[in-house]
């Protein structure tokens, strides 16, 4: 007997199928599973084998997205120089990965001026510079040497920042030099005082950087065209420089003469000072006493310079004679214009090269060495401030009466006038030791200042602030010009030109009204006489970039236009 799943006992050998359904008792309830599905329900399929998800996993139906590429190394080469030997070298300046939009290829021809293609490589970044032409090599093939070559380029950029040049031009020129003897990777920096040039050879190695302080600036515009043309054929691919070669001619260009002698100078700076008191309104007798005047302060600046004072006090014993000779013909109750007299001595020492170089360092981007030359014009001007008013106080403790409306003539002599326009101009230039294939050119274009201003200012009645600035504007566009086609420097062709524009008397007027107590005309005159040296500066800065509109620049093969002058601009 056994028992089956009921517990029916019966026996081993019976058959439970053979009974009868009806003989068969209903399962209770308890005894079936509550899992299990009811009679008549067919059985569920048997689940699949579990697959986990993730809530970061892709949905059915995406398609996802291709792996992302690994990011190469700065340090590794391109890939399709994997295969190169290790022996080849990539060139220094091959950026380490290409940007979407290219990198624009520079047309370095000699269709322009090398300060145009220099300035555009610099206002690239390293990596989109192209890889120079030509290096120049040594004998022994070696490759040039990098220490003689950064020197051979601080010695030429300090003989240009002592010459008066702007910033962006001495790093210009800086840059063009080390380029065209192999050395792509370079960065010089301008100050006021110091340059310094580094230079890396890969972005592996180690940076090699020199300085140079500039501690002596010597006015002398022949010695500036000469290292113009020293650059520009350094950078030519007519002609072959060495370094040999280029050191010798530097040395020659420091050891150059001034081409005028000393007494040609003090004779300038009369005939300037006499020019300048036409311009007001002086006759023949008041451009004599203002020339003395002008030559006396010239020859005591000189023996201030010989003692070692420092340029301030220097511009202070200038100032001194000309204001003296008019307070001595006040006193004399001579029939001569006496503030004529003493206007024209201070258009020989108002420093409006250093102005202009200033003001165009600062539209420039170089906001460290313009102040540093805007300051430096401050301490000269109240060094003539101070040289004046201590002679005018003297003067009046004395009993010298001085009127600022003697310096005027109501009557125009617009030919006489244009004639001292250029007078001015021609001493101005011999003053600046410019090269004498340049005085005729520069004299022309201070007559031509002189027109426009008078046509503007005394025929059309146009207020003398946007009159200045019309005329220094047409001087800049066209120094720039001539700079461009003669491959030279713009400052012989512009700085003696806005010698009639100076305002000379509008100082005089001011310092006169501080010297009688009329501190309201003194300060008003002499905030004419700062927005006049402005509107001069201005006027040339807008006049040279006016220039490079009508000029071909160095752009890239897309057409692409060059890039801003001011390297803070980020849009």
């Amino acid at each position: 007997m056994v028992k089956d799943a009921t517990g029916t006992r019966r026996k081993a050998g019976d058959n439970p199928e053979a009974e009868h359904p009806e003989d068969r008792k209903p399962q209770s309830d308890e005894a079936r599973s509550a899992f299990l599905p009811p009679s008549g329900v067919p059985l569920p399929a048997p689940p699949e084998d579990e697959h986990p998800t993730s809530e970061f996993a892709v949905p059915s139906g995406l398609v996802p997205e291709p792996p992302a590429e690994p990011e190469g190394s700065a340090f590794a080469p391109p890939s399709g120089q994997a295969a190169q030997s290790t022996q080849t070298r990539q060139p220094s300046g091959y950026p380490a990965f290409t940007p979407p939009q290219g990198i624009p290829v520079v047309r370095l021809t000699k269709e322009t001026p090398w300060q145009d293609r220099m300035r555009t490589m610099l206002r690239m970044p390293i990596a989109e510079r192209p890889v120079p032409d030509r290096a120049q090599k040594h004998e022994d093939g070696t490759g040039p040497a990098v220490p003689r070559v950064l020197d051979l380029t601080l010695r030429i950029g300090e003989l240009l920042l002592a010459g008066g040049e702007g910033a962006e031009d001495v790093e210009a020129a800086m840059f063009g030099v080390a380029h065209a003897y192999g050395l792509d990777r370079v960065e010089p920096t301008v100050t006021f005082t110091l340059l310094s040039v580094s230079y890396q050879p890969s972005l592996v190695d180690d940076p090699v950087t020199a300085s140079r302080t500039v501690r002596r600036r010597v006015t002398d515009y022949n010695r500036l065209s000469a290292v113009f043309r020293l650059v520009d054929d350094i950078g030519s691919d007519d002609v072959e420089v060495t370094l040999e070669e280029a050191y010798r001619r530097l040395a020659e260009i420091r050891r150059n003469r001034h081409p005028y002698p000393g007494w040609t100078l003090t004779l300038a700076a009369g005939a300037l000072a006499g020019a300048a008191s036409t311009l007001v309104g002086g006759s023949w007798l008041v451009f004599i006493a203002a020339a003395i005047g002008a030559m006396l302060g010239d020859r005591l600046a000189w023996l201030a310079s010989g003692r070692g004072l420092p340029e301030f006090y220097q511009f202070v014993a200038a100032a001194m004679p000309p204001a003296a000779v008019g307070v001595a013909f006040s006193l004399a109750h001579a029939d001569v214009q006496a503030s004529a007299v003493i206007t024209g001595g201070l258009f020989a020492l108002i420093p409006g090269r250093a102005l202009v170089a200033g003001v165009h360092d600062g539209l420039t981007g170089y906001y460290i060495t313009a102040s540093a030359r805007l300051l430096e014009v401050c301490y000269l001007i109240v060094g003539i401030v101070c040289g004046v008013l201590i002679v005018l106080y003297g003067g009046m403790q004395l009993g010298a009466r001085l009127q600022p409306l003697d310096a005027l003539d109501t009557t125009q002599r617009p030919v006489l006038q244009i004639m001292a326009a250029m007078l001015l101009t021609l001493a101005f230039a011999l003053l600046l030791q410019q090269e004498r294939h340049t005085v005729l050119v520069v004299t022309l274009g201070g007559g031509v200042a002189w027109v426009v201003f008078g046509a503007l200012h005394y025929t059309a009645e146009m207020d003398p602030v946007p009159s200045t600035a019309v005329a220094a504007g047409l001087v800049g566009l066209f120094g720039q010009l001539l700079s461009r086609y003669r491959y030279a420097s713009a400052l012989p062709y512009v700085t003696a030109a806005i010698g009639p524009l100076l305002p000379g008397s509008a100082m005089y007027f001011g310092l006169l009204g501080l010297a009688q107590g009329r501190l309201n005309e003194g300060m008003s005159s002499l905030t004419e006489a700062a927005a006049l040296a402005l509107a001069i500066a201005i006027g040339v800065n807008l006049g040279g970039e006016t220039a490079r509109l009508f000029l071909k620049v160095p752009s890239g093969t897309d057409g692409t236009a060059r890039r801003a002058a001011k390297r803070t601009r980020g849009f």
